[in-house]
């Protein structure tokens, strides 16, 4: 079956803005909050382990602070904080301060080049895929997607399939036909469960993580003058992810 499509994962996949990005407007808005709760990079990075921005941020209120009770009650201020978290990350993004990965944009362009058809799924928000493509590829990015499946479409998070399936489902394809492109073993997990061949580029927070059945492991997608690392599986040599070498992938995978 040819490859039709490619479907991104977005934070630390896209862009490496989990630590960066992510927790530090996490942090302004605990601050604004009047709180006195700080993420450091080594919690956020266990944190990373719950998937979506409310469920981590209740997960952290009912481990670390069990006596908290908050006015509204824990659902009312876990969306408004959550609001507020989105509204100081569009702020960072709109700055500049978080790029795409090495290698993204490459990648996306000779997608595009050759006709395959582009999909997202994720479970930020969105408002922050669309901010985050507009700001790093520029105007009308968006429009290269066919489908953006993101933040809470779907009732199920990573490492469920739902998200995927979702973005399968608009697409109109079957997985054989389509490549995801991950970050996390979570990740991973949720492509492959909705029967998806995956490729990961990892980052600081997760290259430690066990990517057991993906096609191809590298540290970034890579530029001329820039090239990959492989971490595990066959790059035939490549020196970056490019669609000669995803096409091959996708070939072999299908036993051709």
């Amino acid at each position: 079956m040819a490859l039709e499509a490619l479907i991104f994962d977005v934070d630390g996949t896209l862009a490496d803005n989990e630590r960066d990005g992510h927790r530090v407007a996490f942090n302004q808005a605990f601050a604004e909050a009047g709180l006195d709760w700080e993420w450091d990079v080594p919690t956020y990075d266990r944190l990373l382990e719950v998937f979506g921005g409310k469920e981590r941020l209740r997960f952290y209120i009912e481990r670390d602070h069990p006596d908290f009770d908050p006015p509204g009650g824990l659902d009312t201020f876990v969306r408004d904080l959550h609001r507020e978290k989105t509204r100081c990350y569009t702020e960072l993004l709109k700055s500049g301060a978080l790029p795409l990965r090495c290698g993204v944009e490459r990648l996306l362009r000779y997608a595009r080049a050759e006709g395959l058809r582009l999909a997202v799924a994720s479970t930020t928000t969105p408002e922050n895929v669309t901010v985050l493509l507009e700001q790093t590829v520029g105007p009308g990015a968006v429009a290269w997607f066919d489908v953006i499946a993101a933040g809470d479409m779907v009732e199920r998070k990573k490492p469920a399939p739902d998200v995927y399936l979702l973005a399968l489902d608009r697409l109109g394809l079957d997985p054989a036909n389509c490549l995801a492109l991950e970050d996390t073993e979570a990740g991973l997990a949720s492509a492959r469960a909705a029967g998806l061949r995956t490729v990961i580029t990892v980052n600081g927070a997760t290259r430690h993580q066990d990517f057991t059945g993906a096609l191809l492991v590298v540290d970034q997608l890579g530029d001329p003058g820039k090239p990959m690392e492989v971490l595990a599986g066959d790059a035939g040599g490549a020196r970056l992810v490019d669609m000669a070498l995803l096409r091959r992938l996708h070939r072999e995978a299908q036993g051709g």
